[in-house]
């Protein structure tokens, strides 16, 4: 399993994919939380706001790296279809934790402010819950589950609108609503890492379902 997760940071990193979403993450966080000024809580809501496309986006674009005969010898060298994909999502994971704490230190690097213990344990839930949520939105929405890309595409979109904006529909906005009207860190850090529970079973149904359609049309 390493050396498949390995082997797809290397394919990801030589692709040059992931330059795309990681320009736009470092690019949005620097724009939203450049002001030195709110509370942390509201600091990395919109870090974690920011985390939800980008992760999805990353999934997409390290599923889509190979062609469909290139995918096949890697599931005959791995064993099985299962196995490449929990790589494919220990690769993705691994890549947003990167993206995690480049979000908890960003917003430091503009301002004076400096963080707390429950700051920082906050942030990394916060951000790893849309992460969760968007990689599970990023697996139900690559190649190998849709053939056609613009069908994939206009599904990413609805279901990231959907549970950025329906309220009370998913972890994430309940998160971003609760955390944009926190006191503090240390209130705020027991339910949102409730929520990031949630949204690792989301990402665990998001896998369960490309799985099954992955076998069906294998």
């Amino acid at each position: 399993m390493i050396a498949l997760v390995r082997y797809l940071s290397t394919a990801l990193l030589l692709s040059q994919r992931h330059l795309a979403p990681l320009l736009l993450f470092v690019g949005l966080v620097a724009v939203l939380t450049g002001s030195d000024a709110g509370p942390f809580t509201a600091t990395y809501a919109s870090v974690a706001g920011v985390m939800l496309p980008c992760s999805a986006w990353l999934t997409v674009a390290l599923i889509g790296l190979e062609d469909q005969p290139h995918r096949s010898i890697v599931v005959v060298s791995a064993g099985s279809h299962l196995r490449v994909l929990l790589a494919t999502v220990g690769t993705a994971a691994v890549w947003c934790l990167l993206l995690t704490v480049a979000g908890l230190v960003l917003p430091l690097m503009s301002g004076t402010r400096t963080p707390g213990l429950a700051d920082l344990a906050l942030g990394t839930a916060a951000q790893l819950t849309c992460a969760f949520t968007g990689m599970a939105i990023g697996l139900v929405s690559s190649r190998l589950v849709f053939r056609r890309q613009g069908h994939a595409l206009v599904l990413a979109l609805v279901l990231l609108l959907a549970v950025l904006l329906g309220k009370g529909v998913s972890p994430v906005n309940i998160m971003l609503t609760h955390l944009q009207n926190a006191p503090d860190s240390a209130d705020a850090l027991v339910p949102t890492s409730a929520l990031l529970v949630v949204a690792a079973g989301f990402l665990v149904v998001g896998a369960a379902i490309t799985q099954a359609i992955t076998r069906r049309n294998a």
